[in-house]
C-alpha cells in the first residue's frame, strides 16, 4: 500500500488475509469477526473497488474495554507490524472510533517515517458467532490499520 493511500470510502472490503503468526485462537476470533464485517458490508452496498490485499499481522480484541484501553492496546500491537502489514482492532466502546481515527490522522500529519492508514473503519450491529464473551454488545467497531512508509 502506498503512502498516498486514503481511508476506505466505499463499502467494499479489500481482500483480507491473516498472517500465520497469529495464534489459532486469534485466527478463529478474527475470522468470526471478519465474517460479520463482510456480511454487513455485502448487505449495505456492493461497490466494485480494486484494493490491494490486506495482510493482518496482529489482532487486538478490545470488546468490553472502556476508552482509552482499545487505543492503548492498538498502539502496543502496532509495534509488531511492519510497513505494508495491518493491525485488526475490534472495540465496543463508541469513543474508540473517535480515538483510533484521530490517532491515525495524527500519524499522517506528523510526517513520521511510518504513517498509519485507517483502511477499514466500520461498525456492525450484530453479534459474531464466537462464544468467547459472556457479555453481548449492540455495536462492534472494526478497524484495520495499515502501516505505510511515508518515503
Amino acid at each position: 500500500m502506498s503512502a498516498d493511500s486514503q481511508s476506505t470510502t466505499t463499502n467494499a472490503l479489500p481482500s483480507i488475509r491473516l498472517a500465520t503468526v497469529l495464534s489459532d485462537a486469534e485466527q478463529q476470533k478474527a475470522n468470526d469477526l471478519l465474517a460479520l464485517l463482510q456480511a454487513d458490508t455485502q448487505t449495505s452496498h456492493n461497490a466494485d473497488v480494486n484494493h490491494q490485499p490486506i495482510v493482518i499481522k496482529r489482532f487486538v480484541d478490545g470488546r468490553g474495554l472502556a476508552c482509552p484501553m482499545p487505543l492503548l492496546k492498538a498502539k502496543v500491537g502496532l509495534r509488531d507490524v511492519a510497513n505494508g502489514e495491518s493491525l485488526y482492532v475490534v472495540a465496543t466502546d463508541a469513543n474508540s472510533q473517535a480515538d483510533i481515527t484521530a490517532f491515525c490522522r495524527q500519524s499522517q500529519q506528523a510526517n513520521a517515517q511510518n504513517q498509519l492508514v485507517l483502511t477499514v473503519n466500520r461498525d456492525t450491529n450484530e453479534q459474531p458467532t464466537d462464544n468467547s464473551l459472556t457479555q453481548h454488545f449492540d455495536t462492534i467497531y472494526h478497524f484495520i490499520i495499515t502501516k505505510t512508509d511515508s518515503n
